[in-house]
């Protein structure tokens, strides 16, 4: 199965390989689109997976502030993810 992540017009993201945590499809980060992705300074923290980045989404001519997360060094309950890209804030990810 494929799992694809689309915002704006755009497609962000398609991989096979998607790992699922808490309702959310992570990505390989290799499976992103080059070029979507903007640096962001904003950083959350969960207590069991540790604190995240975030990127903003720049597609179709807009910018989705903060819509993409990942866990630079998570803790070791949640190392599956490490390396893997998250969306929300409008992104709308499917099955193909």
């Amino acid at each position: 199965m494929t799992i694809i992540a689309r915002w704006n017009g755009e497609m962000l993201a398609r991989s096979d390989d998607t790992i699922i945590v808490e309702g959310n499809h992570y990505f390989p980060a290799n499976d992103v689109a080059r070029g979507v992705l903007v640096p962001s300074e904003t950083t959350s923290v969960c207590p069991w997976k540790g604190t995240a980045s975030y990127h903003s989404i720049q597609a179709g001519g807009k910018i989705n502030e903060d819509a993409a997360w990942y866990y630079p060094a998570p803790k070791e309950a949640a190392a599956e993810i490490k390396g893997r890209i998250a969306f929300w804030k409008g992104v709308e990810v499917t099955e193909e």
